[in-house]
């Protein structure tokens, strides 16, 4: 049952009782009721909706969907099918490269389906990455190897942990569901804009882990794989830098968008890959309360709201697309560099959305044809050559550089802070942001600051903080795969997937690419013996 609007000012009972009234029933003919979907309509001035659908079950179900077409849909299917078990033989067991939501749901789903999977990841278990985090956070002393992008959870473990997704597939509802297995809050089941938040996250990537191993499979950290061991276009075994080598004919390759030593190793292997478009720009900070009046109006504030968000997008003159990127209410701007002397920003949120700021990335698109060279690693340069501008900017101490929104629009640098309190931990330089940003990529900025303060008052406000530089949304690589059997094109027994392989964008879009390339492997081969 759809469209069920209750007041921002009434209890959530009221929506059974709406559901019993339209139906003229009482509460013991109801077998069974839950809220499939909540939503907020703030379209409206003077009032603010929470909007539901709920999945009921009556006896004789039949006859009501009957006498109240108009109200009642039979319930859709929502139960997850495991795929079937194929039958040709594997020699070794599975391995997954890299536990970020990719990895980690490719080497669930293998485990719950017997295949015992090893998981190699590079970083460091969540509880050791937190302190080798808090140490560059708070020293600026950088472990290359297992920080904000690289480590259990992989790098959504240090965000906002959004777990929205433009994907319609029921993966989506298996995933939500182990997240809430392994200790969510149950209500990511039907939110709108679900998140669950950095400080959650640790934990429930903690549990999967577990499961993962209670089932058979074995997670082994600080495991970087260096080498692909391939003979005649079919993988063979995996050498890691410990020297140690693992035998493997299948390998779901997880690593996250930012493993670019494995990326140009793979070239240099002849795996096949290309470049994609990608987008990069700032991280820009508002005062939170600025972003719940815009929002909410004269509701801003109210607890059943929380922290506003907004998602907003642009078209520059140039004809780039501009947008908001992991938006994070009430959160921080946190340092998020995984090589040394490279500067690079990330939004972070907790559970309860507290903190003073809003921050969102600010991002302009990038495409391949913008760079002279063909090779598919030349966007990950054109990343890396930001990055490195960015910390000389920033004073080559891990400080980032950052202007008020006045000053960057006005084309002059800025010398000191305004009403907003940059969250940054390692603190913030100011200076002329045009100077680490090509002209064709400042401009979009500048035209989309003012065009979105048209949609989102406030949006440029002259003492927002633009933080720099955001670069790592998503992978300037794909490795490419055949469509059928999600195997690399041109290496049988590889399975690229998530985000770093260029086929997802976000925790659930990659949770659900992992997915699918466990299924296809499941649905091939018996598992080992």
């Amino acid at each position: 049952m759809t469209q069920i609007k209750i007041s921002i000012n009434d209890p959530i009972s009221k929506v059974k009782e709406r559901v019993l009234k339209k139906l003229r029933l009482t509460e013991k003919d109801l077998l069974d009721f839950r809220i499939y979907k909540e939503s907020i309509d703030a379209r409206h001035e003077g009032r603010i909706d929470f909007i539901y659908t709920v999945d009921i079950a009556l006896q004789n179900e039949g006859r009501f969907l009957d006498k109240f077409p108009k109200l009642l849909k039979p319930t859709p299917e929502l139960t997850y099918k495991k795929p079937q078990i194929g039958d040709k033989p594997m020699l070794h067991r599975p391995v997954v490269i890299g536990f970020g939501p990719a990895g980690m749901y490719a080497a669930l789903l293998l485990a719950q389906m017997g295949y015992k999977p090893i998981v190699l990841e590079r970083g460091q278990a969540v509880d050791e990455r937190v302190k080798a985090i808090d140490k560059f956070w708070i020293e600026g002393k950088l472990n290359p190897q297992s920080n904000v992008q690289f480590g259990e959870g992989g790098a959504g473990t240090f965000s906002d942990g959004k777990l929205t997704s433009r994907v319609r597939d029921l993966r989506s509802r298996k995933v939500l569901q182990e997240f809430v297995k392994a200790g969510a809050p149950e209500d990511i089941l039907y939110k709108a804009h679900p998140h669950v938040g950095t400080d959650l996250l640790r934990d429930i990537v903690k549990n999967i882990r577990k499961e993962i191993i209670a089932l058979g499979g074995e997670v082994r950290f600080e495991a970087r794989v260096e080498e692909f061991l391939i003979e005649k276009g079919e993988l063979q075994a995996l050498k890691l830098t410990s020297g140690e080598v693992v035998e493997t004919n299948h390998a779901v390759l997880a690593i996250g968008h930012s493993a670019r030593d494995t990326f140009a190793q793979l070239h240099a292997e002849g795996v096949s890959m290309s470049a994609k478009p990608f987008a990069v720009g700032v991280r820009i900070e508002h005062p939170q309360k600025l972003i719940d009046k815009a929002q909410y109006k004269e509701f801003a504030g109210n607890p059943k709201l929380g922290a506003a968000e907004y998602h907003l997008t642009f078209k520059a003159s140039n004809g780039r697309g501009v947008y908001t990127f992991c938006m994070c209410p009430g959160g921080l701007v946190v340092p998020a560099a995984s090589e040394a002397g490279a500067l690079v920003t990330n939004g972070m949120s907790e559970h309860a959305r507290n903190q003073e700021n809003a921050n969102s990335g600010l991002l302009v698109q990038v495409f391949p044809e913008d760079f002279a060279s063909d090779s598919p690693l030349a966007g990950v340069e054109f990343q890396r050559e930001l990055e490195h501008k960015a910390y000389a900017l920033g004073g080559s101490t891990y400080q980032a550089p950052a202007q008020l929104v006045g000053d960057f629009l006005g084309e002059r640098a800025s010398t000191e802070l305004g009403e907003v309190k940059p969250s940054y931990s390692l603190g913030v330089k100011m200076c002329d942001l045009h100077e680490l940003f090509p002209y064709w990529i400042s401009k979009p900025l500048e035209e989309a600051i003012v065009g979105m303060g048209h949609k989102l008052h406030g949006f440029d406000l002259p003492d927002a903080v633009m933080t720099a530089v955001e670069s790592r949304s998503s992978s300037p690589v794909r490795i490419n795969r055949d469509k059928e059997n999600f195997q690399s094109l041109s290496t049988r027994g590889i399975y690229p997937s998530g985000e770093g392989a260029g086929f997802a964008g976000g925790i659930v879009s990659a949770a659900i690419d992992g997915l699918k390339c466990a299924e296809s492997l499941i649905s091939e081969y018996a598992r080992p013996e």
